[in-house]
Order: structure tokens, then sequence, then C-alpha cells
């Protein structure tokens, strides 16, 4: 028999409850869900490394870190950094290179000095292009523009930088003054510069030896930059070894070495005020010069920094040395990434720390420009930033500056057919370069 209208009727109407109750369930379900996501601890893995990245002694290097991150997860609650301490610079590529083979690398991360186009080659670091253009927050123009140019290969943005250090020329004042000249000025040139060595270059105790020498560490790469030499073109596949201006450089160097008569000055002489001159970092010069918690290394003399000479003036740059920091290209918290590489390389409370907790210098202008400093002239300073210049990243660079290093300085020893070896240079440095991008 048929089913009545009146059971028909019930059984929509428990069919009805029934799926009233599934959909209330599945309601509250989904708003446990919801709720349960925003309770959870989202957290971030950030690598670094203890220590200087200079090579200089430091305070306590992780105080800038934990604090950024103190300020990063108050403003996004929920989220935990974590990094591992005690790492040491010299053990820093072994770790990361470990996490990365566990697929476990850091979602930010220090990059080690020579290792980016290897990271980028491996499709470990994520390119932020897209990142900076969208980012309204995010201006490039707010860097110094050699620091943010250390984070660019092939032709995009792999990494931003978080501190960074000039090189300048320091000066023995007491030994110009003993010899009665003038400190040199700004956008002094090559000229001057080898007019004061061969003043100062003297047999100061009658022996027939000297005694007294120019500079220490002024070596072909410094030659290079002062000149405005461009040794590679941007791609890094073709080397310009033998451009005149590079054998003007080469010639230059060895009339430096020419003064000191075969003697090989060394950082001794120097640290016995022997040397009118040396090339050194900024976190060097910030490391030895006399703070009231730190040793002074240098007593018996005074001594100054300006700007590295020039071929010519406002014809060179100076080197600029990053630290750089980028996020893997499988962070699964990329927004988050972003976020905290800003606070880190970008944020200016961050940036302005750094004079005052580690020997480098922020790359942020403005965190530059607040700098009040006693004992070192900051005009000299942010001149050098100005002007400055950062290697470059692609394939062979290591390489190719090992063998140019090497064959140079067997120009410079023997000094002659210049021309000849540097051509000799330039094509085998193209061929290494050919090789490497195959």
């Amino acid at each position: 028999m048929g089913e009545t209208a009146g059971e028909e009727k019930k059984k929509v109407g428990i069919y009805t409850v029934i799926i009233g109750i599934l959909a209330v369930v599945i309601l509250f379900a989904g708003v446990w869900a919801l709720q349960r996501k925003r309770n959870q601890t989202v957290t971030l893995k950030f690598g670094m490394f203890a220590g200087s990245y200079w090579d200089v002694p430091n305070g306590d290097c992780y105080q800038i870190i934990d604090d950024a991150i103190e300020r990063f997860e108050k403003k996004y609650p929920g989220v935990k950094v974590e990094y591992t301490s005690g790492v040491l610079k010299e053990d820093y590529i072994e770790w990361l290179s470990e996490q990365v083979l566990l697929g476990e690398e850091p979602d930010v991360f220090m990059i080690p000095d020579g290792e980016m186009e290897n990271l980028i080659s491996l499709n470990i670091l994520k390119n932020l292009d897209r990142q900076i253009r969208e980012d309204l927050n995010f201006a490039k123009e707010d860097y110094y523009s050699a620091a943010f140019a250390g984070g660019t290969a092939r032709n995009g943005q792999y990494a931003l930088p978080y501190e960074c250090v000039p090189t300048l020329m320091f000066v023995n004042r007491t030994l110009l003054d003993r010899a009665e000249i003038m400190m040199p000025r700004r956008n002094w040139t090559w000229e001057t510069f080898s007019d004061i060595c061969q003043q100062v270059t003297q047999n100061l105790n009658g022996d027939g030896k000297f005694d007294q020498y120019g500079v220490l560490g002024y070596d072909w790469q410094y030659a290079m930059r002062a000149s405005g030499v461009e040794l590679f073109d941007e791609n890094g596949k073709t080397s310009f070894f033998g451009d005149q201006k590079v054998e003007e450089a080469v010639r230059f160097l060895i009339s430096l070495r020419a003064l000191d008569q075969g003697h090989i000055v060394t950082s001794k002489d120097f640290d016995q005020g022997n040397v009118a001159f040396q090339p050194m970092t900024y976190a060097e010069y910030k490391t030895y010069k006399p703070y009231p918690w730190r040793i002074k290394k240098y007593s018996e003399f005074e001594w100054d920094c300006v700007s590295m000479p020039q071929k010519t003036s406002g014809s060179g740059k100076t080197a600029l040395y990053t630290l750089l920091m980028g996020i893997s290209s499988r962070t699964k918290h990329e927004r988050l990434a972003w976020e905290f590489l800003k606070e880190l390389c970008y944020d200016l409370e961050t940036q302005s720390q750094i004079p005052e907790s580690d020997s480098g210098l922020p790359v942020i202008r403005e965190a530059v420009e607040q700098i009040q400093a006693e004992d070192i002239n900051m005009e000299v300073v942010r001149d050098a930033m100005e002007c400055a210049q950062t290697m470059p990243h692609f394939v062979g660079y290591q390489d190719a500056m090992e063998i140019a290093d090497q064959r140079i300085q067997e120009m410079v020893d023997d000094g002659v057919a210049l021309d000849t070896k540097l051509l000799k240079l330039q094509r085998e440095i193209n061929n290494l370069l050919k090789n490497e991008t195959r």
C-alpha cells in the first residue's frame, strides 16, 4: 500500500530537521576551524651567524636582531620568529647548506659572502621584484644606491642589504704633521697621493735604508676603482682587462711600489707609525680607533680618514661591502617573510641601532644622516657611500678575480709588456666566463 499524504509530509519534515542540524554542525565546525587557525602560532625561521660580518671584534651581535624580532612580533600577534644562536661565521655556509639539503632552510636568512649566485642557481633565493613593485610602504630610493645594488643579480633583486662598510683611506696624521704636509682634501687625486708618498718615503736613521713609507695595502683593485674602470659587462660574460685604463692603473701601482725600493711594507711598519696611508674599511677604523670600552691598538700616533684618491677628480669609485639578507623561495609564509625582511633591512628604528651596536653602517640614507660621531669625519663617510661600488654577482666572478689577482701581481713585480699581458689576461678571463655560463 502507498504512503498517505500525512506520512509523506512527516518524512519531509524529518529530512528538513536533519539537514538543518547538519548545516548547523558544518557551520560551527567551520567557525571552530577558522578560530583554531587564528589561534595557531605561525613560526618564521631566521638564519644568522654570530659575531661581526666584517671580521673585527664586535659587541652583542644579537641585540639588534632581538629588538627587531620583539617589535615584529608585537605588530603581528600569533607570529613567532626563531633563530639558531651560536653559529659562527666560518661555519655558517656549511650550516645553511645542510638546511637547504634537508629542505628546512630559514624563511629569511643572511647570505654568505660570494654565495648569492649559487643560491639563485639552486632556486633557493626568492626574486623580490614583485614585492618591491607592489609594496606601497617600500621605496628603494631610501637606500644608498650602491648598497641596494649589492642585492641585484640577473637583472633582478634577490636580496636587501642589512648593513655595509665603505673603504676609506686612513692617514697617519702625526707622520704628515712631522713632515709639514697638509692632510689631503676632498676629491684628492693620484697626483697628490703619489707626491705625498714620495715626500714621506725617507731614511730617517741614516743607515742607508728607507724606514718610513708612503702606503700599505693599496692594491690593483683600488687602483681600478680609482680609474673608473668597469672590468666586466653587466651580464658577466665579457671582461675588459685589455682596456687602456687598466694598464694606466697597473702602471700607477708599479710607480708606488718603486718608491719602496724593494722593501715589502708590512702592518708592523704601519703599527709603528712609519707609514702614511693605509686603505681600511669603516669597520676596521671603528674597531681600532680608541673607544672608552675598547683597547687602543695604535697608541704611538694620531690618525684620521679621508676619501680614497681618484685618478682624476670625480673619476672613480670606492669599494662598498654589504651584508645581504634574502627570503627562501620555498617559504610557506611569503608575506610575513617579506615584512620581517623589511623590519631588519628597511625599518628606520632597526637601521638606526646599527651604528650603536655593530661595527658596520646602516644602508638607509636617513639612518646614516642621523649619525653623530666625534671620532670619524661623517662627511667623508657619506661621500664614500655616495660614490661607492659593490662587487657584482655572476657565475665565475670569484674565479675570474682570483686569476686576475695572480696575473696582475706578476705584472706589478716585473713591470714589462703590460699591454700584451693584459690582453692575454682578458682572453683567459673571457674563456673562463664563456665556459662557466654554458
